[in-house]
C-alpha cells in the first residue's frame, strides 16, 4: 500500500521545454527536505516543444517515484491545466506553481504551513517581504489589473495573478467544477470563488523575477474574463452555491 501523499504539487507547463528539468529537479529538493509524502504532478498543457518527452525522461530516468506527468494534445490554458493536476493529485493539500521557474519555489514549505489556519495561501508581489524583479510596465499593468479586481469582484487582495498558491484539498473539491475560465484570468476566479464562498485566505511573499510581457490581446481578455467573473460573483452568486 502507497503511503498517504500529504502534499500534491501541480506544475502547469507550456512549451516549458528549457526550464522543466530544471523546475522539477529545484521543487523536488525542496519537497524532500520539507520532510513530507509529496509528489509533483506535471500537466503538459499542449506544448509543441518537448516539455512532456523532457518530463517523462525526467520521471523514468531519475526512477522519481515522486513524479507524474499528464499530457494532452491541445492547449487549453492554465485554468484547464490546473483542473487537470487537481483530478491526478492525492494530496491533502494542493500546491500550483508555473513551471518556468519566475516563482521562487523555495518559499513552497511555508505556503503549505499557512494552511494549518487558513484554507488557501495565495503569493502577492506587494507584499512588504517580496522580492520582486519586473519591468516597470509590467508592474503598472498588474498594478491597474488589481485594482480594477478589487473594485469589480469586491476581492480585497492586493495579487491574485503571481504563480504560486496552495489550497486545502476540500476547496478545490468543492469549487473546481465550478470554474469557467480556462486562461487569461483563472487565477482571479480561483481567488475569487474562494473569497467570495467564505474561505480564509492568506498573503504571503514570494520571491519572483518577471520578464515577459503582456500583449494588448492577452489584456483585453483579461478584462472581458474579468467582467464575467464580476458578473458571475455579485449578481449570480454562482460560486457560493451548493
Amino acid at each position: 500500500m502507497k503511503d498517504k501523499v500529504d502534499v500534491s504539487v501541480i506544475l502547469c507547463a507550456y512549451n516549458e521545454g528549457r526550464f522543466i528539468e530544471d523546475t522539477i529537479t529545484r521543487v523536488d529538493g525542496v519537497m524532500k527536505r520539507s520532510g513530507w509524502n509529496y509528489e509533483i504532478v506535471v500537466v503538459d498543457d499542449g506544448s509543441h516543444d518537448d516539455t512532456r518527452e523532457k518530463a517523462v525522461k525526467y520521471m523514468e530516468g531519475k526512477g522519481n517515484g515522486h513524479l507524474k506527468v499528464v499530457s494532452y494534445e491541445a492547449n487549453m490554458g492554465k485554468g484547464n491545466a490546473i483542473k487537470t493536476g487537481y483530478a491526478h493529485a492525492g494530496g491533502d493539500f494542493i500546491v500550483t506553481i508555473d513551471s518556468d521557474l519566475d516563482v521562487d519555489p523555495a518559499l513552497i514549505p511555508s505556503y503549505v504551513e499557512a494552511l494549518k489556519k487558513s484554507d488557501v495561501a495565495v503569493a502577492s508581489k506587494w507584499h512588504p517581504q517580496s522580492h520582486t524583479t519586473v519591468t516597470f510596465k509590467r508592474k503598472i499593468l498588474s498594478f491597474g489589473f488589481n485594482v480594477l479586481s478589487k473594485l469589480f469582484t469586491g476581492i480585497k487582495l492586493r495579487d491574485t495573478q503571481t504563480g504560486l498558491k496552495a489550497f486545502r484539498r476540500e476547496v478545490l473539491e468543492r469549487l473546481s467544477p465550478k470554474f469557467v475560465v480556462n486562461r487569461y484570468a483563472f487565477d482571479l476566479e480561483l481567488v475569487g470563488a474562494c473569497n467570495h464562498s467564505g474561505y480564509k485566505i492568506v498573503e504571503l511573499p514570494v520571491n519572483v523575477r518577471i520578464d515577459s510581457m503582456v500583449n494588448f490581446r492577452e489584456v483585453f481578455r483579461m478584462a472581458l474574463d474579468m467582467l464575467r467573473i464580476a458578473y458571475r460573483l455579485r449578481v449570480l452568486k454562482y460560486y457560493q452555491r451548493s
